[in-house]
């Protein structure tokens, strides 16, 4: 009896893998496209480190049918795009265009309705994707608001700019943006174990969660280490690490704009704005009113600026600072981004800022604007 019992075990899980085999060495992803319409043809794009590509097409059967087998060699963000020519650049993103997460052995079902104007879709096969549709469905909400919210400020500006209107819809676009990256916040948290929480972390402004995306990174060192976009994103979190907040601000000295030398430590204990900017930066020379409105606020309160200019001639450079107005320190390595105070700061884009307090840490970083305002009005309440 026992053995008959065993045979009959043996044969049950003989059977049930000869239903169940699946080939580990590559994913496949099948689907139907409805109502396609003139659109024959369907792409198949990975992202990678260096960003969008097709790795593979084909032309859509009848009924609007298709499959792909493709070797993923980590698991990885993918994207289905369907049309008639092989997308480049902006067209790897807007309509017909749909994300899903595929690693080898996954058999990936796909639905949608080309007469669908929400772009709706349903996937099967990859729990990753049904978490990448979510997030792209909170993206979406926002994005709409806020498309929304143009077209009417456009319908009643006439099309031309209208600073009074800007003062109603401008708050509001403000909102809407920063209520969609607390939601992305939120998702990103609620996934950490999934890359569908990777590629919604990456759509977040890097510049203002810089904090919450060092943690992120350290918090997900761990996991996906065969994925190389996963792991550059975590190095660079770690390159910007020293120079977050929270963190002693490097050291440095800088030739003044009257040729003396600058350093860093001629500010301590104080109050000290790092601001790296250049007289060919339009938005920083958009932002210098602001700066100069709060310097002349808080500076007999203790606030000080030291400006780092990204320029390569001094002479442009000067002209902007008695342009501007910009009355207290200038230092330059005349060296634009290769400057080596820029390169010590990691600097890649500005303007950027960093505020120090008086025992040398970095207590805020990129602010402008009002925000730069109420920081300034805590600080020195």
């Amino acid at each position: 009896m026992k053995v008959k019992n065993m045979a009959a075990a043996a044969l049950l899980l003989l059977s049930a893998g000869m239903y169940s085999c699946k080939n580990e060495s590559q994913f496949s992803v099948s689907g139907t496209i409805k109502n396609p319409g003139k659109l024959k043809g369907i792409y198949l794009i990975e992202v990678d480190s260096s960003g969008l590509k097709v790795v593979d097409s084909t032309s859509l059967g009848e009924n609007g049918k298709f499959e792909f087998k493709h070797v993923a060699l980590y698991p990885n963000l993918f994207k289905l795009k369907i049309g008639n020519t092989s997308p480049q650049g902006s067209e790897m993103q807007g309509e017909n265009l749909y994300d899903f997460i595929a690693k080898n052995g996954d058999d990936i079902e796909f639905t949608t309705d080309n007469n669908d104007p929400k772009h709706d879709y349903t996937i099967k096969g990859s729990d990753d994707s049904d978490k990448i549709k979510e997030f792209n469905r909170i993206s979406n909400t926002y994005s709409d608001k806020n498309a929304k919210l143009f077209a009417e400020y456009q319908e009643k500006a006439h099309g031309e700019r209208n600073d009074s209107l800007l003062k109603i819809y401008m708050p509001v676009f403000l909102k809407n943006v920063n209520d969609g990256a607390q939601a992305v916040l939120k998702f990103v948290n609620d996934n950490k174990k999934s890359l569908a929480g990777f590629y919604a972390a990456t759509t977040l402004d890097p510049t203002k969660y810089e904090s919450q995306l060092i943690k992120f990174a350290d918090e997900i060192r761990g996991e996906f280490k065969d994925n190389p976009t996963v792991q550059k994103f975590i190095a660079q979190m770690d390159k910007v690490k020293p120079i977050s907040i929270g963190h002693k601000a490097p050291e440095f000295t800088v030739t003044g704009i009257d040729g003396k030398p600058i350093k860093l430590a001629d500010y301590k204990g104080k109050y000290v704005m790092i601001d790296f900017w250049a007289s060919w930066c339009q938005p920083c020379r958009m932002e210098n009113p602001n700066v100069v409105k709060q310097y002349n606020t808080f500076k007999d309160k203790g606030f000080n600026i030291l400006g780092i200019s990204l320029d390569k001639g001094k002479q442009e450079w000067q002209k902007a600072i008695n342009d501007d107005k910009l009355t207290w320190a200038h230092g330059s390595d005349l060296n634009g981004f290769e400057g080596p105070t820029e390169a010590l700061y990691h600097i890649e884009a500005i303007p950027s800022n960093f505020i120090i307090d008086p025992q040398g840490n970095i207590v805020a970083k990129n602010i402008t604007g009002a925000d730069l305002e109420a920081f300034l009005n805590k600080t020195f309440k």
